[in-house]
């Protein structure tokens, strides 16, 4: 028996050791202060490294660096604060200077900043509206060519970035679909290869690193052991080392996706890194470079780094300290030519000697590249002065001049840091005196603000990072009826009610926190009551699209909630926002990367899918966040209002079947009341009912990200803007709007 077993015995011996082998320990060997860190880039600067990492806070947005000079605690040599921002990347040697990369989330302008000097090149580039989620740069090794790819919803855009009679340019090269949103990239440049991977997946996905304007192929290049938190290139002497961070474990892989070993990042508990850049040229205190990431553990958020001496040896890794960013090709050849008027890839292949087609960039048109072009011909309500640049005419704006610009008549105090949905609450005593209910889901408090219909704020009280919040109306509680606020709270994952009182004052009520499910983590919420049976209903959603629908009910003196139904909403994406349509019997759902979806509301309902209203394949854009209803004075009178948070605009819908989309506007800002523009909006809230004279015709509540302030810089504290709805519903349909709608009377 020994003489059979023995062999195995040491195999498995040999494979523990190999394993144990494999798994090495990476110290963290510096940190930085507090930040609201999500992504690092690094600066091979002449007089010693500097890591560059974004901020993203409210007040705080934009970039710190830092000296990576060995010190435990890294020193802030700056920090710049364009506004939030979640992406930086650096580019060498463009015009003889190296130059920082940034896209703030308020504006989706590109900004370029001097490595060195840290002040701003000109003026802000080429602005591309949308939720931006991972950004990295590449050189093309034939011809020095520098380009940029930046990921966002299901999709990514090649840019070129290049010196340009003295300054510097970026234009767009395509737009291209992907599987995924990806939350991480990084290029290889002995593969010549984009490698990229999204959130709370562990797949990577790869295509080729190409000058060319032709949409590339897309595959799946391999699979981690856990879901992907980051992704880096390590450049060797002759093939690249991919390194995949698992939360606290960062996994080498050589460029075909075999595994090398992983590095266990250490030194506080409960790691997680993502945002990851090397740098690797050799300093005293770091020899053969440092990972750099962002990090959020039980000290906190930030930037770290760690040296990777050890490590790369205890993995048999080769070092590769001579690599410079700012190399050049010995003999460059670049697709790019005259002859294509320096607007397109010179492409070669005809029978005619010297003959040459153009593929031109986006935006450029003509067989010589030497026209402009917009996108949708600017939706007929500008003209096209550049490359997919709109002049819009007055009253239309964002995205190539389709959107209606409407401006906010109010804004909220500002109050909470991390704003979300608002609700509005209709007053039985007197509608002007009705209240504007919104949720802080983050920060040191949370819970939910009352405001007025000026804005003021009349009281604030707590909750467990309550995130999408709505109103019961008229709910019976024994023998008294009474109003209610409900909200899904994500710190405990409980359901939260208040009660409303007659005079728009918030109080606790028995049984005002319920449970959900085990392992069942809160994300959006909404309410309905069914027309059938007079029942209300609570629905809450888990960000897997898991829907729950509990019945409300009033026992023992107190709210008791019971699981009805169990349901996934959309196509298996991300939801969030969603709203109940009681007269139909419909509950509408935003699903963030995809689209809005119509489900049964009623208990019963067996429907395993859903009918799909918009997408962004159509009329919407993402993320879908906010959804809400105006109520007309039938079931088939009134519209749907959705927000999209990655372009601040909001689509309308006829509230009938097939719900035909009417209209999408934005908010702009209103110099005369000194209100500003809505950026990175959230949730939404609308009423069609009349609300004093300001609001004849009905009331739109919007979230705000970044509440900027009138004498610049933007506050730590978060506002929801007011608008008329009669300034958005077009003239020929104000009269579906319902200026006396009572929600108490049905």
């Amino acid at each position: 028996m020994w003489s059979l077993y023995k062999p195995t015995a040491i195999l498995a011996i040999c494979a523990a050791r190999v394993r144990a082998v494999l798994d090495v320990e990476l110290p963290i060997s510096a940190r930085t202060h507090e930040v609201e860190s999500d992504w690092t880039a690094v600066v091979y600067d002449d007089k010693g490294p500097i890591l560059v990492g974004n901020d993203g806070g409210a007040a705080s947005g934009g970039f710190h660096a830092f000296v990576l000079n060995g010190e435990n605690a890294m020193s802030e040599t700056a920090h710049e604060t364009p506004g939030r921002t979640k992406l930086v990347a650096t580019v060498h040697d463009i015009g003889r200077k190296d130059v920082i990369v940034t896209v703030a989330q308020t504006d989706s302008l590109f900004r370029l900043y001097d490595a060195v000097t840290f002040e701003q090149i000109g003026n802000p580039l080429s602005r591309t509206l949308g939720d931006w989620s991972a950004l990295c740069g590449w050189k093309s090794p034939s011809s020095g060519n520098q380009y940029l790819f930046l990921f966002g919803k299901r999709q990514a855009v090649q840019f070129l970035i290049r010196e340009q009679q003295g300054s510097i340019e970026i234009l767009e090269v395509q737009t291209f679909e992907t599987p995924v949103e990806a939350s991480a990239c990084a290029v290889s440049l002995s593969a010549q290869t984009v490698f990229f991977s999204g959130d709370d997946d562990p797949t990577v996905y790869a295509f080729g690193a190409a000058e060319s304007s032709s949409t590339p192929s897309i595959r799946t290049h391999g699979r981690g052991d856990n879901d992907v938190t980051g992704l880096a290139v390590y450049v060797g002497h002759k093939s690249d080392y991919l390194i995949v961070a698992q939360k606290d474990t960062a996994a080498v892989y050589d460029v075909s996706f075999n595994r090398l070993g992983s590095f266990v990042i250490t030194g506080d508990e409960d790691i997680e890194v993502q945002g990851l850049s090397f740098y690797q040229g050799a300093t005293q205190h770091y020899p053969a470079g440092v990972l750099a990431f962002a990090i959020e553990s039980e000290t906190g958020a930030g930037f770290g780094v760690s040296s990777l001496n050890t490590a790369f040896s205890a993995l048999n890794l080769e070092v590769n300290t001579a690599y410079d960013p700012r190399g050049r090709p010995y003999k460059p050849q670049t697709p790019i030519c005259a002859k294509c008027n320096h607007s397109g890839f010179c492409e070669t292949g005809s029978r005619v000697v010297g003959a040459v087609a153009c593929s031109c960039f986006a935006g450029f048109g003509g067989s010589t590249c030497n026209t402009f072009s917009c996108r949708n011909e600017c939706s007929g309500r500008g003209k096209c002065v550049g490359a997919n640049q709109c002049e819009c005419e007055e009253g239309w704006g964002g995205l190539y001049c389709a959107f209606k610009i409407v401006k906010p008549v109010a804004e909220t105090e500002a109050d909470g840091a991390d704003g979300d949905d608002p609700a509005i609450w209709i007053s039985p005593v007197d509608k002007a005196n009705s209240r504007i209910i919104t949720t802080t889901k983050s920060g040191i408090t949370t819970g939910l603000g009352v405001f007025d219909l000026r804005g003021s704020l009349l009281q604030t009280i707590a909750a467990g990072e309550p995130n999408n919040v709505d109103v019961i109306y008229s709910f019976r509680a024994g023998e008294r009826l009474m109003d209610l606020v409900y909200a899904g709270c994500r710190a405990d994952n409980k359901l939260c009610l208040f009660e409303m009182d007659s005079n728009g004052t918030l109080r606790t009520i028995a049984g005002g926190i319920q449970e959900t499910k085990d392992n069942y983590e809160v994300y959006g919420s909404c309410v309905y009551r069914s027309r059938v049976t007079g029942k209300q209903y609570l629905f809450v959603n888990a960000k897997s699209a898991e829907y729950l629908q509990f019945e409300l009910s009033w026992e023992d003196d107190a709210l008791s909630t019971t699981l009805v139904r169990n349901f996934t909403g959309g196509s298996g994406g991300q939801t969030e926002g969603c709203v109940a349509d009681e007269a139909n019997g419909w509950v509408l759902i935003g699903e963030e990367t995809y689209g809005l979806w119509r489900y049964g509301a009623e208990p019963n309902d067996d429907s395993t899918s859903g009918y799909l209203i918009d997408s962004i394949d159509e009329g919407m854009y993402a993320d879908v966040e906010g959804v809400t209803l105006v109520e007309g004075a039938s079931a088939d009178k009134g519209f749907i209002l959705v927000s999209q948070q990655g372009v601040s605009a909001y689509n309308v819908y006829r509230r009938a079947a097939p719900h035909a989309l009417v209209q999408t506007f934005t908010i702009y800002e209103n110099e005369d009341r000194g209100i500003d523009e809505v950026t990175n909006t959230d949730g939404i809230a609308a009423v069609g009912t009349t609300l004093g004279s300001e609001f004849r015709k009905g009331l739109i509540v919007v979230h705000d990200d970044a509440n900027q302030l009138a004498g610049g810089g933007t506050s730590d504290e978060a506002s929801f803007k007011l608008i008329s709805l009669e300034d958005v519903i077009p003239e020929g349909l104000q009269d579906e709007l319902d200026p006396n709608w009572d929600p108490r009377a049905d």
